[in-house]
């Protein structure tokens, strides 16, 4: 694919990662390209495949500080294909400036300018006095539990350590250098069922109607304020996304009846806690009838914060004198693969602008990629010389 002096140019790389329509959790040979790569600027890889996922890891050199990219290949499906201005994994980058397709912010582009800011520190400062490791997976698009999450489990087995990981993730909501992410809130999913007895709506003496109890069970939930937000925070919300009974008759009461709903929190609360204040609130609805109410809770990711300090502010310095902004330090919008890294090292996320990731047409301009490859290569740089802490 790609001969080693070509790889200091992010976007040959990053079309040949679009090309492979690695839809979760098919690979499609992207982490084979970029394998190659990584073996051209002479890391050792390693793949740790599980279940269906397959995951990339990839070190140069033995020595601490380690410095870990982290990142995905794998992509949410495109969609109507016919519906796109230019084909989804055709990767095109034409005069308009933008690199298209699936994957171009969410975060193949990304992934090429951590690839291409190694080469240009070997070509600047040499070898560095430390590691730089990559962990790419094909599962964090999914369930997200073949992916980095085993992966982190399986290395740290094999004795592998991380001082610091920076996660490509498209950051940005507007421009280059709006926004770093150093935390997330957890995330939590409940399953309510309600059961009760089937019968005819006009004899409710001889059924157990479930309905009104899960609705109550909903709005003792509903009822509480979670918090008022721990800063760098925002407050922690609970939002009903389902209510079902699968009943298409008018004259039935049901036998059973469904809720779902999903806690976005901060590091207020952990997600045994919410799943004890759950359960506690159901089994305080006392049922009129010969039924049960169960809950059935998830917690796909705890909330977690990476303080403000010497790594942040090396990252907000190097980003600054790239794009002449400061990116300010968040932890809003969705879950990210952080949250399995932050138990392993402190983790903060910044890639490119993310206004199109998961739209039809998504693209990015080609030189904020190439922008990015330079705070990429600046972090690295400024990393091996401050060590930070």
């Amino acid at each position: 694919m790609n001969t080693l002096e070509d790889l200091a140019n992010p976007l040959p790389l990053a079309q040949a990662l679009i090309r492979r329509p690695s839809i979760t959790p098919a690979d499609a040979g992207a982490l084979g390209v970029l394998e190659a790569a990584l073996e051209q600027l002479g890391f050792a890889c390693r793949r740790y495949p599980f279940g269906e996922v397959d995951n990339l890891y990839a070190r140069r050199g033995t020595a601490s500080p380690c410095f870990l990219f982290a990142g995905h290949t794998d992509v949410v499906p495109p969609g109507a294909e016919a519906d796109w201005q230019k084909p989804p994994f055709a990767a095109e980058a034409g005069d308009d400036g933008m690199l298209w397709g699936r994957g171009a912010a969410d975060m193949k582009g990304a992934i090429a300018a951590m690839v291409a800011s190694v080469q240009r520190l070997l070509d600047e400062s040499g070898e560095p006095d430390g590691s730089i490791a990559f962990l790419i997976t094909g599962d964090e698009e999914g369930p997200a539990i073949h992916g980095t999450k085993a992966a982190l489990a399986a290395l740290a087995e094999e004795g592998e350590r991380f001082d610091h990981c920076l996660v490509g993730e498209p950051t940005n909501p507007n421009v280059l250098g709006d926004t770093i992410k150093s935390g997330r809130r957890g995330s939590l999913n409940c399953t309510l069922t309600v059961t009760g007895r089937q019968g005819h709506v006009a004899y409710p003496e001889r059924a157990e109607n479930p309905i009104p109890a899960l609705l109550t069970v909903l709005n003792r939930l509903l009822a509480r304020k979670l918090d008022d937000g721990v800063s760098p925070f925002q407050p922690s919300n609970l939002e009903v996304t389902s209510i079902d009974v699968g009943n298409p008759t008018t004259n039935v009461i049901p036998a059973t009846a469904r809720a779902r709903f999903n806690i976005r929190f901060n590091i207020a609360h952990t997600g045994d806690q919410l799943s004890t204040w759950i359960r506690e609130e159901a089994a305080m609805v006392d049922l009129d009838f010969d039924g049960s109410i169960t809950a059935d809770i998830h917690v796909t990711g705890e909330a977690f914060l990476t303080p403000a300090g010497p790594f942040t502010t090396l990252l907000q310095d190097c980003i600054q004198a790239e794009t002449g902004r400061r990116p300010a330090l968040t932890t809003g919008g969705g879950t990210s693969d952080a949250r399995f890294i932050q138990l392993y090292a402190p983790v903060a996320e910044f890639g490119l602008v993310g206004a199109t990731m998961h739209q039809v047409d998504e693209r990015v301009p080609v030189s904020d990629i190439e922008t990015l490859t330079a705070i990429y290569t600046r972090i690295l740089s400024q990393y091996f010389r401050d060590r930070p802490a």
